[in-house]
């Protein structure tokens, strides 16, 4: 490793070619340290001066673009903030738990070998941070779209039940799927249902008695059931109690409301859950369908990105290539359905087990930075 040290300026120094400036964050000092400031990629080595957690952002001094955060730097701790600056005004913004904000000096940036010394020169990667306010909008846009999934999803369940009760186990097996998916849709609406959740769509982890336990309930229970031979009879309860619980769901969905700042994350959980359940076929109660739910959940991911595109537009200068990625994740998925059957996980090659999760898996890494723009910063 090399360490070289700047005599004038003691707080500097650089280690593998990264210029190290260290920082004070605290709420008399916040930024202090900052000195002979040059452009480029760059690490502030930032320090806790106070006794208490504090959250540090470097922002532009003029728009309020961060450039780089550390969240919960604890007491007498130092943290690295990797930050690619231009040519410009910048200051640090120091957030104690326990006190008010506090935004340290102004420095100026002179411009580097890029050119301008404009207050415009962007440096590296950016954004303006969201506030709880921008995301309001697209919550309650998404939470109306979930409204109108909700006859859909009774009405389906309907269809299910009616099959069940009728004896009719073949045309069960056909109406479980379409009702599955369409519950699967409404993926970033989950923490919202609450318990309703585990009743309608959960899987036997942590129960004991495993698809026997009384606690199985909902689609997988319905699955396990029609795939492994019970008969109608025997299904018919669980039928009934989906269909109530579905039932309940859309008249307590009335009366929910989606927390704006969940929003973002959820774009990204929706499909970084696919990876971990429905890819691995931990989900799988036989009826093989876990590809077909993993398309659902990326037209979920879709429903939550068309909200949040007006807010992404002037923060995420990938956007284009996220678009992208969802296409081409889209055409791999939709590459394993024919005729209206989608192939089981088991039945996939190594080469096509791997494309999927390839393509699953890159895009649920540019998601996460959807979330991240879109976390809600203190301000």
């Amino acid at each position: 490793m090399g360490l070289a040290h700047h005599p004038k300026h003691p707080a500097v120094r650089s280690v593998d070619g990264l210029r190290h400036t260290r920082v004070e964050a605290s709420a008399g000092g916040c930024g202090a340290g900052w000195q002979d400031p040059h452009a480029g990629n760059q690490v502030f080595d930032v320090h806790n001066t106070s006794g208490t957690p504090v959250e540090v952002y470097l922002k532009q001094a003029h728009g309020g673009a961060v450039y780089g955060e550390i969240e919960g730097l604890g007491p007498g701790t130092t943290r690295p903030l990797w930050a690619d600056i231009a040519g410009g005004s910048y200051a640090f913004a120091c957030y104690p738990d326990d006190g008010s904000p506090v935004t340290g000096p102004t420095v100026r940036v002179p411009a580097g070998p890029r050119g301008s010394a404009s207050e415009d020169d962007a440096g590296g990667p950016a954004a303006v941070p969201v506030s709880e306010h921008d995301l309001i909008p697209p919550t309650l846009s998404y939470q109306t779209w979930v409204t109108g999934r909700m006859d859909d999803l009774v009405r389906c369940t309907e269809q299910l039940r009616s099959a069940v009760r009728a004896g009719d186990l073949a045309q069960a097996r056909t109406a479980w799927l379409p009702a599955h998916l369409v519950y699967e849709r409404m993926g970033a609406a989950y923490g919202t249902f609450g318990d309703a959740d585990a009743t309608i769509n959960g899987s036997t982890a942590g129960l004991a008695g495993g698809v026997h336990d009384r606690d199985f309930t909902g689609f997988h229970r319905i699955e396990y059931g029609l795939w492994h031979g019970e008969s109608a009879a025997a299904l018919r309860p669980f039928a009934d109690r989906l269909v109530k619980d579905v039932r309940t769901l859309r008249k307590d969905w009335s009366r929910s409301r989606m927390d704006p700042i969940d929003l973002g994350v959820r774009a990204h959980e929706i499909l970084e859950n696919t990876v971990q359940f429905e890819l691995t076929g931990r989900t799988d109660y036989g009826s093989g369908s876990n590809l077909a739910t993993a398309r659902a959940n990326l037209d979920g991911t879709r429903a939550v990105l068309s909200r949040l595109r007006p807010l992404l537009t002037s923060r995420y200068p990938e956007l284009t290539a996220l678009d992208s990625e969802l296409d081409r994740t889209q055409q791999v998925l939709d590459g394993h359905r024919h005729q209206g059957r989608w192939t089981p996980l088991d039945k996939l090659g190594r080469g096509e087990r791997e494309k999927v999760n390839a393509a699953v898996g890159g895009l649920v890494e540019r998601l996460a930075d959807v979330a991240a723009l879109c976390d809600v910063r203190r301000s």
